[in-house]
């Protein structure tokens, strides 16, 4: 008899959700995104749903583009609380769930990283997770003295090298290290302190890290890089892989190259988890469902439509918004504006059906359908070499964890696909990840040359 595959669940809560008119919902609270109350009901209601794990993405600086004028003005997308202390917060208040946030290599340094994290596991228990992500926009960079962000292969090298300097500082102090012994006053065992001296081309750093070794090992490393650079790194140091991908065979090709990058790493496969984004609309009824999805697509402003097409199309304020669309202008990324252009001729659609279109697939994946139906689809995923979990981005929060509850988690449940209750009382516990050894990230460097 064939087992069904048990499967891993986040749940990303950045803003107040995925779709770009969220805010506008009548039932999401337009404060929400600086508002404790507003994540920590999220929260409790995924730790009580025995979700692994919640996650913030984030970054540093206001990333919207005003193009066209007027459009980041109606964008939520500019005000948002630090994830970092924000899941310091959330930990005191719950007791199993994970707790991931995104931290850039670019804008950090790396000893603030190790403490910081390190400091969030052992606040929570054993539950801190960091997403690697090297940032990408111009904003980011303003804000800290550069007229231009870094260039790819450099801010990929910096993250290389960052990830190392990390996992070694997380290395300072062996499980055992601090004895505290009142009657001998010895506080730690010196045999047991190991000094990073990490001098490499982007960073140096003496070490050690004034904390000691975390509940859980170290913090889980999650990264959702997509390129070769970043699937390398992601292949060599991560835990947890959040992909996005538009259809199985895409993530079926995703997957096995990340599993065979991990091998080549002397790793087990099995211990890098690819868990795709997917974005649901469920209801009991498929009308229903497409209902919910509908009415946030009526709720986006046209001119926050215009700027979803603005990088692929240029200035659309002088078209008709319900005329045909014009060919692309000086596209960022000329294949996805090729691909959209192609599909307004194909199904002759107007410049609001194109934005409308793109909106709807802005977190990458989305599903609109019945339990029943979604569920058919992420087990086919999960038992066809595209995914070991997935990262649901909701449309909305908090309504989009509601959704969850209600109608995913019964039908997972009832197909034996999801637990009911945790494994343990850390993250890499709940994620079926053993504890890492001493130096093994840097080591498989070494590991994929002896190998070549």
């Amino acid at each position: 008899m064939t087992m069904t595959r048990q499967i891993k669940l986040g749940l990303s809560c950045r803003y107040l959700g995925y779709h770009i008119a969220a805010w506008r919902h009548p039932d999401v609270p337009a404060d929400g995104a600086l508002s404790l109350q507003h994540f920590l009901k999220v929260a409790k209601q995924a730790e009580a749903e025995k979700i692994d794990m919640i996650f913030f993405a984030d970054s540093v600086g206001v990333r919207e583009d005003d193009l066209p004028p007027g459009s980041a003005a109606r964008s939520m997308k500019n005000a948002e609380l630090e994830p970092t202390t924000l899941l310091s917060a959330i930990a005191a208040c719950t007791q199993n769930i994970g707790l991931v946030a995104t931290a850039s290599t670019s804008y950090n340094d790396p000893f603030h990283i190790a403490r910081r994290y390190a400091s969030l596991d052992h606040i929570s228990g054993g539950r801190a997770g960091w997403n690697v992500v090297t940032s990408w926009s111009e904003q980011e960079a303003w804000n800290f003295g550069r007229d231009q962000h870094f260039d790819y292969d450099t801010r990929y090298a910096m993250a290389d090298e960052f990830v190392d300097v990390v996992a070694g500082l997380w290395d300072s102090w062996e499980p055992d290290a601090f004895l505290r012994d009142k009657e001998s006053g010895l506080f730690y065992d010196e045999a047991k302190l190991h000094i990073l001296n990490h001098s490499g081309r982007f960073y140096k750093v003496r070490g050690p890290l004034n904390s000691a070794r975390t509940p859980q090992g170290r913090p889980i490393i999650v990264q959702a890089g997509a390129s070769e650079p970043g699937r390398d790194i992601g292949a060599r140091a991560a835990d947890v892989i959040y992909s996005s991908a538009y259809s199985i065979e895409k993530a079926q090709a995703y997957y096995a190259d990340m599993k065979a990058r991990a091998a080549a790493y002397g790793r087990d496969p099995a211990e890098l988890l690819i868990m795709p984004g997917v974005t649901f609309y469920v209801d009991e009824t498929m009308e229903k469902a497409k209902a919910k999805q509908d009415l946030l697509q009526q709720l986006i402003d046209p001119v926050v439509g215009l700027s979803i097409l603005y990088h692929h199309f240029g200035d659309l304020r002088d078209y008709d918004i319900d005329g045909p669309v014009p060919e692309p202008k000086n596209a960022k990324v000329k294949s996805l504006a090729d691909n959209l252009y192609q599909m307004a001729q194909e199904k002759n659609l107007s410049i609001r059906d194109v934005y409308l279109a793109a909106a709807a697939g802005n977190s990458g994946w989305t599903i609109a359908g019945t339990p029943e139906s979604i569920v058919d689809e992420l087990q086919k995923w999960a038992e066809n070499g595209a995914a070991d979990g997935f990262n649901i981005c909701p449309a909305t929060l908090p309504n989009g964890m509601e959704d969850v509850a209600e109608f995913i988690l019964p039908e997972l449940r009832a197909r034996g696909m999801f637990r009911t209750e945790y494994e343990g009382p850390t993250l890499r516990e709940n994620l079926g990840l053993p504890l890492p050894k001493f130096g093994d990230i840097a080591a498989r460097h070494t590991c994929k040359a002896a190998a070549e």
